[in-house]
């Protein structure tokens, strides 16, 4: 039987700042992120200037905001971008941040999250020479690329490796915010489990509900509903719930389980040996390929908007390698894939349509 459980924490302080990007690219099965304050040489032969705005948490958070700065770095490196940023502390602060980077001479802007959906409505209404973007929303405008993800899909894949790897047959989900987007990620990862196992068990809970912007740093709220799961038999756990991941990831670690990141390749993310070891997978949900592709087309002069779908077809979702510890599995997993690609597999994107 599915739980679901919500637990709030005080909002995260965040930074508000700009700051150039620096160089990085990441390719292949797992995402390679440079990190903050990492540099390499500029590309040359685009004069534009960038620019991110992040949602709370910003560079740092592991997974969601890291993956669209890496897609402002490789923009810098391969590109010769200059790439500003600015991060939301607080609510208000999304539609000045666009506003602030739009009159310091950004002409491609990136907004990262679908709480920039109306902040973003309004300053591409009064800024109609910028070319904007914006992550897991729709926005319609002539100037807006709406940067759409089929996070079902890489879901379903690290649901598959989940349930191929477990021993004992329990798995768990842990959302942040409970909204239709992050209902996507349940979805895709309870339909894998039971897609290899269909008496596989899944446990599904989140840290709060649709608004509640603490879901995304409640660490330790994560790491409670973790370890009472791993102590329940449960051997794998997957967050999809921003930097609360973390606590996740910590309890894998005391409890001498299995974790999925999201998002970034969390392998790569953690400094920490012990944390490394017990990161299974990471469901890559290629922010960065959809940042950098807004800012090339820009760069190249196509300031044109509408519906970006970022999916398996294309390697906008996809699953992480690092560490070897599904390379035993990789070939049932691709296998999988193809299978969603040719349509032979319909990835629900809602739990309550998984029989």
């Amino acid at each position: 039987m599915r739980k679901k459980s919500r637990l709030l924490l005080a909002p995260l302080a965040a930074i508000a700042f700009f700051a150039a990007a620096c160089g990085g690219d990441d390719e292949g099965g797992s995402s390679t992120e440079a990190p903050a304050g990492s540099e390499a040489p500029a590309g040359e032969g685009c004069d534009l200037v960038g620019g991110i705005a992040f949602d709370t948490g910003g560079r740092g958070d592991g997974t969601f905001n890291d993956s669209a700065a890496a897609g402002g770095e490789r923009a810098t490196s391969e590109l010769g971008i200059e790439v500003k940023e600015l991060e939301a502390s607080v609510d208000e602060d999304r539609k000045a941040n666009l506003e602030l980077l739009a009159g310091d001479g950004a002409g491609v802007i990136v907004g990262v999250g679908f709480m920039f959906t109306d902040p973003m409505g309004e300053v591409a209404a009064a800024n109609p020479d910028v070319t904007f973007g914006i992550v897991d929303s729709v926005v319609e405008a002539d100037n807006v690329r709406s940067l759409v993800f089929a996070e079902e899909q890489g879901s379903f894949l690290v649901g598959a490796a989940a349930a191929l790897k477990s021993e004992s047959g329990k798995l768990g989900f842990i959302g942040g915010q409970e909204i239709d987007l992050i209902k996507k990620f349940e979805a895709g990862f309870i339909a894998g489990a039971k897609y290899v196992n269909p008496d596989v068990v899944v446990e599904s809970a989140y840290l709060g509900p649709a608004g509640d912007n603490t879901a995304w740093g409640n660490v330790a709220g994560a790491k409670e509903i973790a370890s009472g799961w791993y102590a329940d038999g449960v051997d794998i756990i997957y967050t999809a719930a921003g930097g609360s991941g973390a606590g996740t990831i910590e309890a894998a670690v005391e409890a001498d389980k299995w974790a999925i990141g999201v998002d970034s390749d969390q392998y790569l993310t953690t400094a920490d040996d012990d944390q490394r070891a017990r990161i299974l997978t990471s469901m890559l949900k290629r922010v960065d390929v959809a940042v950098f592709e807004t800012m090339k087309a820009a760069c190249e002069g196509d300031t044109t908007g509408g519906v970006k779908v970022f999916d398996l077809s294309n390697d906008g979702v996809g699953y992480a390698t690092s560490g070897g510890y599904v390379d035993d599995i990789a070939g049932q997993l691709d296998e999988i894939k193809a299978a969603i690609v040719a349509g032979e597999i319909t990835v629900p994107t809602n739990p309550a349509d998984i029989a």
